[in-house]
């Protein structure tokens, strides 16, 4: 069985999950977050593409339902003994096995939490698990239960993140080299995901970001490649992935002389990564990091030029995303606590001249300072 953790890991996750259950008194809960799935089973799949869902019993008792090509993924993959298959055919409503299913499961008139906030469900599956459950009983969103219980990595976990930034690193490492006047993105990008296949690690959670000249200015993957020019800025945002578990880091690299406006901008960046190092304390929050963030590059006259959050916690994540919900943006009050992965990025895109530069990695808290877990120091990068 193709297991990352040992049984009592998966074990001592469940009961985390089922005593959070009671303590929110819920009967049940309907997981359809494929990362909340391999959080809690180990269960590997991009079958959640389609319907399926995890049926997690306050008792702890689990069954899932899923498509006939995932009963072997799931019995290879994960610890649940219970898998029933809804057969796909024409005007199938899967939502309507899954209520007969929890009527066998002795949950009706049940308290049911689901797990609506999610790549895994489409909103016509909402729809339609709305209109079979609306009468067959308590439903409630309990979208953010697991994801909340994710937040604090076990030591096996961070283990996998520290692989992760390893194999962060030596995409970087890979990179470099052909990062010069001439260089060609496609060999930059094939080079960087290379490496991480190379080292074990996995496809990310969402694409490698890449763009110079004025795509350099963007925050998102888009087809199309070109060759950089004598002189040039080249944006990268792209994660090492171990056992999907993600470390993620993001650079705008100079080729060539660098304008003074990107060494303003890189050092505007480096000076606020830094302060924010002194806030990714316990007993600080999310918002508090934003905050600093906000404040140190809006008296820098940057206010039109940064976004709006800078930076999320990272763990073991699927498609289309590798960004666990919380992330740093204003008034977000989820502490800070020991043994969470966080990547902090500054991105400023300053169309006015034309100027992009980015800054992160991924930390590890800890009980005092927080540890990068990149090797890579947040220099400016000249090429």
């Amino acid at each position: 069985m193709a297991l990352h953790f040992e049984r009592s890991e998966y074990a001592d996750r469940l009961t985390r999950l089922t005593e959070k259950m009671r303590a929110d008194k819920l009967d049940a809960l309907l997981i359809f977050a494929q990362e909340s799935m391999y959080w809690l089973t180990g269960y590997d799949t991009f079958g959640y593409c389609f319907f399926q869902t995890l049926i997690v019993k306050a008792d702890g008792a689990m069954t899932l339902l899923t498509r006939s090509a995932d009963l072997r993924q799931a019995r290879h993959t994960s610890t649940v003994e219970n898998i029933v298959v809804w057969v796909d055919r024409v005007n199938a409503d899967p939502t309507l096995d899954l209520k007969n299913l929890l009527s066998d499961m002795d949950l009706l008139g049940a308290r049911i939490g689901v797990e609506y906030d999610t790549h895994g469900m489409t909103g016509r599956v909402a729809r339609l698990l709305d209109n079979q459950l609306a009468t067959f009983g308590q439903i409630s969103d309990a979208s953010y239960l697991v994801s909340t219980l994710r937040l604090v990595k076990s030591p096996a976990e961070i283990a996998y993140a520290r692989r992760a930034a390893e194999l962060a690193d030596d995409a970087l490492d890979a990179a470099l080299p052909l990062i010069k006047a001439g260089g060609d993105e496609a060999e930059i990008l094939a080079a960087m995901q290379g490496a991480v296949f190379l080292g074990g690690g996995d496809y990310p959670a969402n694409e490698f970001i890449i763009g110079s000249g004025t795509d350099a200015l963007l925050c998102r993957y888009k087809a199309g490649r070109r060759k950089l020019d004598a002189t040039d800025q080249l944006t990268l945002e792209w994660a090492g992935a171990a056992a999907h578990y993600h470390a993620a880091m993001m650079r705008t690299v100079i080729v060539g002389e660098p304008s003074p406006r990107h060494r303003e901008l890189h050092k505007a960046c480096l000076e606020t990564i830094t302060a924010i190092e002194e806030v990714l304390h316990p007993g600080q929050t999310f918002g508090d990091v934003f905050d600093t963030h906000a404040r140190i590059l809006d008296e820098r006259g940057l206010s039109r030029h940064r976004l709006n959050a800078c930076g999320y916690s990272l763990g073991a994540r699927f498609s289309p995303s590798w960004m666990e919900h919380q992330m740093f943006h204003f008034g977000n009050p989820q502490e800070i606590l020991p043994d969470m992965t966080l990547f902090v990025h500054m991105i400023i895109m300053d169309s006015d001249s034309g100027a992009a530069m980015t800054l992160g990695h991924t930390y590890l808290t800890t009980e005092g300072d927080p540890q990068p877990l990149s090797r890579h120091t947040l220099e400016l990068i000249q090429r």
